[in-house]
Parts: C-alpha cells; structure tokens; sequence
C-alpha cells in the first residue's frame, strides 16, 4: 500500500513538472528569440582573391519571422575595408548593429550607437548615431548630426552621404564648422596602420 502511494506521487510530480515545463514554452515569443548565435563572428569578403571587407563581432544573433530575416549584433560592431592595393582605408565600428533580408530580395545594414568612421589614409574621422549603408550601390549616409575631422579643419551639420569607403563624402545643413588655412608645408603625413618600414632602434 506505501509503495502503491509512493508511486502515484511520483507521477503526479512528474505530470506537474512537465505542465510547468509547457507553460513556460507556451509562453516563449519565438519571433523574439534568436533562432541562431555565433559568438567572435570573423568575415572575409575576398574578389578576385583580393581583400575587399572584412566584419567582425562579438556576437552574432538571428531571429526569423513571415516576412523577414535579421540578424542583431548587441555587442558592437566593426566593418574595414581596403582598396584595390589590399591596403586597409576604411573603418566602420558602433556599439550595435542590424542587417535585414526580406523575402522579396531586398537588404539593409544599419549601425547605430556612437558610429564612428575613420578612412585612414585621409586621416579623417566622422562621429554620428545612426549610419546606413546601402550595399547595392556602395554608399553611407545618415540623417542625424555628423562631426567630421580632418587635417583641413572641423565641420559638424545634419545629414551625410558619402562612398563605402569614405573617400569623397557630402555633409548637409551644416553650421559652425571651420577650416585650416595656412598649413605646414613641410609636414609628412604618414599611414601608420599601412606603415611598413624599419624598425627604429631602443
């Protein structure tokens, strides 16, 4: 009889452990739960065998619903990109980022979260919120409030376009910029990241 009474409450334990287990599945939103995560992301975008881009992450998560396929990326973000020569110009990092695919074909990249974009071989350096970038036709912009420095001066406004790379860009409404006149005429600028030369003594 104790035995008879020992099993009846272990399968009612069982059958109320599983209908707690189901709630609880009930009640994941599976549109709001990645379906895939990859931890220290690292891709190469080669043409020809050439270095084109690279992207790196933290992490990497994809979440899937009826109509689109996005992948968050909430630990930052960093996008370089090199010229013809494989030399590194252009570096895009931000605190997050998003990359939408609908299922009609189209794409969008936004990165957001203090962006900022170095093209290091100008040595120049844009500052702003939110940047997107349309990969079809190779081009940046954003509609928020951009800093840029560079050797010719400082220049802030609302609105910025400009190539992948950042070699010729468009700023909009601007106000309160200013530029340097009189330069060193003497003055080498050098690529320390593309540097390559001797090693300088101890």
């Amino acid at each position: 009889m104790i035995r008879m009474i020992a099993t009846a409450s272990a399968v009612a334990f069982v059958v109320y452990s599983c209908k707690g287990k189901l709630a609880e599945a009930e009640s994941i939103n599976l549109e709001e739960t990645p379906y895939q995560t990859v931890d220290s992301m690292f891709v190469v975008h080669t043409e020809n065998g050439h270095m084109k881009m690279r992207m790196e992450a933290p992490l990497l998560e994809r979440y899937k619903n009826d109509t689109l396929t996005y992948e968050l990326f909430p630990e930052g973000f960093a996008v370089y990109g090199y010229t013809e020569d494989e030399m590194l110009e252009t570096e895009i990092v931000s605190d997050n980022a998003r990359h939408r695919q609908y299922t009609d074909g189209r794409e969008t990249w936004e990165a957001f979260g203090n962006v900022v974009v170095r093209n290091l071989i100008k040595q120049e350096v844009m500052e702003t919120d939110t940047l997107y970038w349309d990969q079809k036709n190779e081009r940046i912009y954003t509609h928020c409030y951009v800093r840029m420095y560079s050797p010719d001066g400082f220049m802030q406004g609302y609105g910025m376009e400009a190539d992948e790379r950042a070699r010729e860009r468009i700023l909009y409404n601007q106000f309160n910029s200013y530029g340097i006149i009189v330069k060193d005429t003497t003055q080498v600028m050098i690529d320390s990241v593309n540097f390559i030369g001797p090693l300088l003594k101890k």
